[in-house]
């Protein structure tokens, strides 16, 4: 059975699914369909924290999925302009998955992350595919990925 790691961008996650289709990505229905390919191995869902219940919920949700949630405190700045990027944490943490696993799944629209997948793919010769908000996905991203799987219909939590 194919091998598969998750790495899921909650906020990138968060902000384009509510501005493209004004809900919420259901991170059941991800788990479900990523399930058919392969069996998941590991998966880590990046956040911010906020220390604020409803958040915690969510967290606990995705724990209770299989995720491994990884946090970042929010930071304000003195301008004004919050901090919380998990870029590089993404990074690492893929590159480290890499060798283990037959198949990359990275649930975001960040184009930043082209250079990641096309290095994953040649230097572990895996797959990696890319689950976006299609208008908010950048194509550098989309196009490197050997997959691009849009986050719409029966991935979305309407209330």
């Amino acid at each position: 059975m194919k091998k598969i790691a998750v790495f899921a961008d909650v906020q990138n996650l968060y902000y384009t699914v509510r501005q493209a289709h004004g809900c919420h990505l259901d991170y059941a229905a991800l788990w479900a369909d990523i399930s058919l390919r392969g069996q998941i191995v590991e998966a880590h869902a990046y956040a911010i924290e906020r220390g604020d219940a409803k958040q915690q919920q969510f967290q606990q949700i995705l724990r209770n999925l299989g995720f491994t949630v990884k946090l970042k405190p929010f930071i304000q700045r003195s301008d004004g302009s919050a901090k919380g990027d998990w870029d590089v944490g993404i990074t690492i943490d893929v590159l480290d998955a890499a060798p283990r696993v037959d198949e990359v799944v990275l649930a975001s629209g960040d184009g930043d992350f082209a250079i990641l997948l096309d290095k994953v793919r040649a230097s572990h010769g895996i797959e990696a595919t890319v689950y976006g908000v299609p208008s908010l996905t950048a194509q550098a991203l989309v196009r490197a990925a050997s997959r691009y799987v849009p986050i719409e219909g029966a991935l979305l939590l309407r209330h």
